[in-house]
């Protein structure tokens, strides 16, 4: 059968929460739910790709609501921050109260569909990764559309990551990105080894927008069960692309070709919209040799429960983990490779 619609028939119900997550994570998914169990971030909806002044309003509206949100979670941050401009790109530098090690930084890519989530919020994530890692942070405030679609966000990544390879050695850098931030760190990767530049000591994906395609088996079993992102990105992946091909690697970097990528971690959650991307950009990891953590949480929608929750500081802390592992790791084998050059000269 060649139908494409062809699949399984789901009777209507309800979707429970289990009782195998916290109280606490329960708690933040009872709070997007309306008394009737309908979904409420499922009301909006989005514009035509066509649309550019009602995407400007839109941008307008979810930006603001964006930053506060961010604000909120960074709390009192001990980390100060300047914005950098005039490299390519503007970047928001974030310098840790506590700096374990000068030469060490995190570059971060925000989330929001490839469209929202700059400006405060971008900077206030800034201060988030310095503290969290406790290096500095490089986070990318990387132009979106409608006014500057693909390939603008790439190309402010790219001048990124050489702004950050001239002040450090890429063993001491480590590449992150959250929702479309994940596709911009991934992406940027596969550009960076087109245009014979080094990787990084890691790569950290908190479901990844890799596919833009929106090919997965998720994007149809988490529809309206994703309390944060009920429905597909189709308009505002339309509006990124700007009639470049939605399945191309710069793109939709889950179709790269990711040999010789730097060890990553991946992160989603089983009511994830983006499970899919996340598990198979696992499996292409691993498929082409790449070294890759995935860790799935349970009942989790996309973008976490809201950062208070156990489940929440687990995944702190188990980021946490990855990221001081890979520079401990990828000092030492720099540092023995470099003594094995010294004896074999000798």
């Amino acid at each position: 059968m060649n139908d494409p619609n062809f699949g399984v028939a789901v009777p209507q119900h309800t979707v429970p929460f289990p009782s195998s997550i916290s109280d606490a994570a329960r708690a933040a998914l009872e709070r997007l739910v309306g008394a009737d169990g309908s979904v409420l971030n499922a009301a909006f909806v989005a514009p035509s790709p066509d649309d550019h002044q009602a995407w400007l309003h839109v941008k307008t509206q979810v930006d603001g609501q964006y930053a506060v949100a961010v604000n909120a979670l960074a709390g009192q941050s001990g980390s100060t921050v300047e914005t950098l401009t005039g490299h390519g790109a503007t970047i928001h530098l974030a310098t840790p109260r506590t700096l374990t090690e000068e030469g060490r930084a995190y570059i971060d890519f925000h989330g929001g569909a490839l469209v929202f989530g700059g400006g405060e919020a971008c900077r206030a994530g800034a201060q988030m990764q310095a503290d969290q890692h406790s290096v500095k942070c490089y986070s990318v405030d990387y132009r979106t559309p409608p006014e500057h679609p693909f390939p603008a966000a790439l190309d402010d990544a790219m001048s990124a990551y050489r702004y950050a390879l001239e002040r450090h050695r890429p063993e001491d850098i480590v590449i992150g990105g959250r929702s479309a931030g994940g596709n911009l760190a991934a992406a940027t990767l596969l550009r960076a080894r087109d245009e014979g530049l080094p990787f990084p000591a890691g790569l950290v994906l908190l479901s990844p927008q890799v596919d833009l395609t929106e090919s997965g088996d998720s994007f149809e079993t988490n529809r309206f069960v994703d309390l944060v992102l009920p429905t597909r990105l189709t308009s505002s992946n339309l509006l990124y692309a700007a009639g470049a091909d939605l399945s191309q690697a710069y793109v939709s970097p889950l179709f790269g070709d990711l040999s010789g990528f730097p060890p990553t971690f991946l992160q989603s959650g089983t009511r994830d919209l983006f499970l899919s991307n996340t598990v198979r950009m696992h499996r292409a990891l691993l498929r082409a040799g790449v070294t890759a953590e995935l860790h799935i949480f349970e009942a989790m929608p996309h973008g976490g429960f809201g950062g208070e929750t156990p489940e929440d500081l687990e995944l702190h802390h188990e980021i946490s983990r990855f990221v001081q592992l890979r520079w401990t790791k990828r000092n030492a084998q720099v540092t023995a490779s470099i003594a094995s050059d010294g004896r074999n000269q000798n």
